[in-house]
């Protein structure tokens, strides 16, 4: 009658959001050669100014990872959020994520957070990038806003095949 214990069911959405608040750039300007060269697919990326941490696209969580967030579309593509550039090596211990495998968001739901004073202290860096990691396969077409952002706000589109 309310919907409590109702499974929340993965929606249909083509949109982009800003995972945290900042500047959107390309991800040929990310400052780390994988990423930059698209090896692990195309994407975009934040240069944050914010730590709160929402999910880039409607989706189901497919992977938590002390610095990453994976996600696939109801249409099949895949998405990976990757907080700071080569965090893998703090374990995890700057980034506070409140999701967890199976659970179903909507673009600009609140993910978590990170200190990055954390990540600073540890000399790196703070792009945020968000990777279509089943770009040969799925992707279509993207296209994302360049500029200054606020968390949570769309600030594109992809199309999969």
């Amino acid at each position: 009658m309310f919907g409590f214990g109702k499974k929340k069911e993965l929606q249909a959405d083509e949109g982009l959001y800003a995972p945290l608040s900042g500047e959107v750039i390309g991800i040929e300007d990310v400052n780390d050669p994988v990423f930059a060269k698209k090896i692990m697919g195309d994407g975009y990326a934040v240069q944050p100014t914010g730590n709160k941490i929402v999910a880039p696209v409607t989706g189901r969580v497919e992977l938590v990872q002390g610095h990453a967030i994976g996600f696939v579309r109801a249409d099949g593509l895949e998405i990976l959020l990757h907080v700071g550039i080569d965090t893998v090596s703090l374990k995890g211990a700057p980034f506070h994520f409140k999701v967890k495998v199976g659970d179903i968001l909507d673009g600009g739901d609140d993910c978590g957070s990170v200190d990055w004073t954390q990540v600073e202290e540890a000399g790196l860096e703070k792009t945020t990038m968000v990777v279509f990691t089943n770009t040969a396969d799925k992707l279509n077409h993207f296209e994302v806003k360049k500029g200054n952002t606020q968390v949570g706000e769309k600030v594109g589109q992809a199309t999969a095949s």
